[in-house]
């Protein structure tokens, strides 16, 4: 089975960076969630697209924060459930 090549890497990662937008814009704008959950997931959307860090740094960095979110008792099923699915989806990303 042949290694992927560095290009190929990099778009099977923006690939991912563009699912977990959407699942997070789809929290942030979901009006059933409370403001502290938007305002986190908000933070780790921000996050994912800061410049400070390494990709695979500012992934670990959202993942901590929507960890801690999944167990907050506010938090919805429904949200929840999309907050595992955006933790399965970052757990893909590592630098290149």
């Amino acid at each position: 089975m042949p290694r992927k090549t560095k290009k190929e890497i990099q778009e099977e990662v923006k690939e991912v960076l563009n699912q977990a937008d959407f699942a997070l814009d789809s929290i942030i704008n979901d009006t059933t969630v409370p403001r502290n959950i938007k305002r986190i997931a908000q933070e780790s959307k921000d996050l994912l697209h800061s410049q400070q860090y390494t990709l695979a740094v500012n992934a670990s960095n959202a993942i901590s924060l929507l960890e801690d979110l999944s167990q907050d008792p506010n938090c919805p099923m429904h949200t929840r459930t999309k907050i595992y699915q955006i933790l399965s989806l970052l757990e893909q990303i590592r630098d290149v």
